[in-house]
């Protein structure tokens, strides 16, 4: 259920009538041309930056990153790799600033391992072979070695040969499955020095432990880096470390009880240019999981005291060291995530970015110079200069030849609570005239809409459909409390925000009250459960991914500690687990026409979920479907079938809402 990340924006919001009546709709063929940029890094003389590109191949029907990179002083910029077959990622430029280190998973072996190249492009040669691949990598100030993570141990279940029988799964964890891995067996993430000359690497870290997110130290000397406990499975209580490259002793600087630097957040220790200090993000109480805000925290490692500067009551991401010493950090505001510099000794906040956009990632460079990750709701993601805002990269110029509707901010009352969203018109809306609306609901169920591009919405309003994007409470941005005030207690407030959302609509003329319809996935298609067996007035829904008998996915999904955190266990709080059960329970409430779909190898949200609910409407007569995406984990990445998925929920919305 649970999905962190964050895009950005800087464009209008929407494009004049003039513009949308001579520019084309958006069509499911748009999948194929939309480009995702990503992971800016700059050379070292701050005159460059090397960022990925993915683009979803119709020919191959996978997706696939390049290499790219763009002069900061502006100019068209130049794709460094051309590899249908094969993705290339977290590009960092050498020391000389002449090479490229990068990940790929062009080995023979197709693992992915660490690879070097021109800066200019060409051919690229493997750096590392080591058995199983790694996952990430730094490189040392000095540009001779790097530190990278990779499994150690054995992969239980997996045959030598692909003709031999594979053996049982056998295991004995109390955190047993994960998605995207499956099973989880006896390995370790575990880190390893590199010799960037000859590709020898040496273990560095042992034991039955895990580590994440290495930074090496400006001085060349220690690493910094997140770990935990194997026997510590049943919390969350990640911590960061500090370790010398030339000693087996390892240091934890953190001092809370709750997660610290947890992986989910893809973040990672930040080190000071005098390299004294130690920058990460720092959870609240482990029993609040994913509703806390995730918080600065700073280690001084002569003393060994940790301070907490700017503590305020939203989430921070990626907060990094610059060169003067201060912090830059992406904060996330209410439908808006912003960067920020960060004063750490007063903790004054002084914001770089505003306005309706959100920021996804940056890059740090020389001379003060900052690259920005940031889209709106016009306009994909592309990178910025933060000397003006210059737009440096142009890959989505293509969406300006679509029709873009007008999205509008919204705002309105439940009960004393005001809850916010917004509304993606049709590019042809006609004031006065009323529309099918879909309420849009989104993941987490920490999360929120923001100001941010998404295709899914341009798609329905395309097809004559106004969508609703509201952020009920158990929503990120807005602090807290907002956040769990659905804890323990989902399709309750939350459900509730949502149907006064429909109201609003209905009520400023927007809405078709006999043609509302409810769409989501992850904890977004939970919330459509709940809203079918909440709301009459839905017509009809579509539930991705989503569970509506919680008792079901005790033990079979991944998220058997935050069960306990937040629901303690079903043999103790049996009552509270049937409250949360009610779509399945009580199915007498749900006349909507649902549409289940799900992925076959999701060990987020399993399949029993839409499997469930799709059984109990085709028991009881209500037409549904289910629609299965075999090999798929809980984010679907094949190209056609993100293409058959939006196809399928706009014919099942035209059936049974009139269009």
């Amino acid at each position: 259920m649970r999905t962190r990340g964050v895009s950005s924006a800087w464009a209008l919001l929407a494009c004049v009538p003039a513009c949308a009546l001579a520019a084309s709709p958006f069509v499911l063929e748009d999948y194929y041309q939309l480009a995702a940029v990503s992971e800016p890094s700059f050379s070292p003389d701050g005159e460059r930056i090397v960022y990925t590109v993915s683009r979803n191949d119709k020919e191959s029907d996978e997706s696939s990153s390049d290499l790219w990179s763009v002069a900061w002083s502006g100019g068209e910029p130049r794709q460094l790799t051309r590899t249908p077959d094969a993705s290339e990622s977290e590009p960092r430029y050498g020391r000389d600033g002449k090479s490229l280190y990068f990940l790929s998973d062009a080995a023979k072996d197709e693992t992915t391992q660490l690879w070097r190249m021109s800066a200019n492009g060409g051919s690229a040669r493997q750096v590392t072979r080591i058995p199983g691949g790694i996952s990430e990598y730094d490189l040392s100030p000095d540009g001779r070695q790097a530190v990278v993570v990779a499994d150690v141990g054995l992969h239980v279940g997996a045959g030598e040969d692909e003709d031999e029988t594979t053996p049982p799964i056998e295991t004995d964890r109390f955190l047993f499955k994960l998605d995207g891995e499956g099973y989880l067996d006896d390995r370790t993430q575990q880190l390893f020095i590199v010799d960037l000359a000859n590709g020898k690497a040496r273990q560095l870290t042992q034991g039955q432990r895990d580590h994440w997110h290495p930074a090496w130290s400006p001085d060349g000397k220690s690493l910094a880096y997140t770990a935990k406990e194997r026997e510590t499975d049943r919390d969350s209580n990640y911590e960061v470390f500090v370790q010398r490259v030339d000693s087996a002793e390892r240091r934890k600087i953190s001092t809370s009880a709750g997660p610290d630097d947890d992986p989910d957040w893809y973040a990672g220790p930040s080190w000071s240019p005098d390299s004294r200090r130690v920058l990460w993000l720092e959870g609240g109480d482990s029993k609040w999981i994913y509703y806390a805000t995730a918080q600065l925290a700073i280690a001084d490692l002569e003393t060994g005291e940790v301070t907490r500067p700017a503590r305020i009551d939203r989430w921070f991401y990626y907060p990094k060291f610059d060169a003067d010493g201060s912090i830059v950090s992406l904060i996330e505001e209410d439908r808006d995530t912003w960067l920020a510099r960060i004063d750490p000794a007063s903790g004054k906040i002084d914001y770089l970015t505003s306005g309706k956009r959100l920021g996804s990632d940056f890059a740090l460079g020389t001379h003060g110079r900052i690259a920005l990750l940031e889209t709106d709701v016009s306009s994909p993601a592309e990178l910025f200069a933060m000397d003006g805002h210059r737009q440096l990269t142009k890959h989505n110029e293509w969406t300006r030849t679509r029709a873009l509707g007008e999205v509008r901010d919204v705002a309105f009352m439940n009960g004393d609570t005001e809850i916010h969203g917004y509304v993606t018109l049709p590019a042809n809306y006609e004031a006065g005239k009323r529309y099918p609306v879909l309420a849009y609901l989104h993941g987490g169920p920490v999360y929120q809409h923001s100001h941010e591009f998404d295709l899914t919405p341009r798609l329905y309003a395309a097809a004559g459909y106004a969508v609703l994007s509201v952020n009920p409470r158990g929503s990120s941005g807005r602090g807290f409390d907002f956040s769990r005030a659905i804890f323990a207690d989902w399709g309750n407030l939350d459900a509730q925000d949502i149907s006064a959302g429909i109201t609003h609509v209905i009520d400023g003329g927007i809405a078709d009250p006999k043609r509302i319809g409810v769409f989501g996935w992850s904890y977004g298609g939970i919330l459509t459960d709940y809203m079918i067996a909440s709301d009459k007035r839905i017509g009809a829904a579509i539930s991705g991914a989503g569970v509506a008998n919680v008792l079901a996915t005790f033990g079979v999904d991944m998220y058997v500690r935050e069960y306990l955190y937040e629901l303690g266990t079903p043999w103790e709080n049996f009552e509270l687990w049937t409250k949360l059960a009610y779509p399945f329970l009580h199915p007498e409430r749900i006349t909507a026409p649902t549409m289940f779909q799900c992925a076959g190898d999701d060990d987020n949200v399993p399949c029993v979920g839409a499997q469930q609910m799709y059984q109990v409407l085709k028991t009881r007569g209500v037409p549904t479907r289910l629609i299965v995406y075999p090999d798929q984990n809980h984010e679907i990445d094949v190209p056609s079938y993100l293409v058959h998925r939006m196809r399928n929920n706009i014919e099942w919305f035209n059936r049974w809402l009139g269009r």
